[in-house]
């Protein structure tokens, strides 16, 4: 039941981390292209767009980034600790 659990968050992650790519790149998009028009004070235009796209795209890359690294961590102690289990075995 455990490796069901997981195996889903891993699945999730990857689910996460599309969305927030979408995002990023839909967000950068409104402000690129109908950033002034939202009001008088909101900056807006190619520079802005551009902006939010690199920002954001380090944040995907920071945050998936410790995700899977979680999910990393796990995988490499649970073979280390079948690996231990064999050895004690023999």
């Amino acid at each position: 039941m455990r490796d069901f659990f997981i195996n889903t968050f891993e699945v999730l992650v990857g689910v996460i981390v599309v969305l927030m790519c979408i995002g990023v790149v839909v967000g950068a998009g409104i402000v690129t292209f109908a950033g002034n028009s939202m009001g008088p004070d909101m900056p807006g235009g190619p520079l802005m767009g551009a902006a939010i796209l690199l920002g954001g795209a380090i944040y995907v890359i920071f945050i998936a980034g410790f995700m899977y690294l979680g999910l990393g961590i796990y995988q490499n102690t649970k073979r280390t600790a079948e690996a231990i289990e064999r050895l004690s075995a023999r």
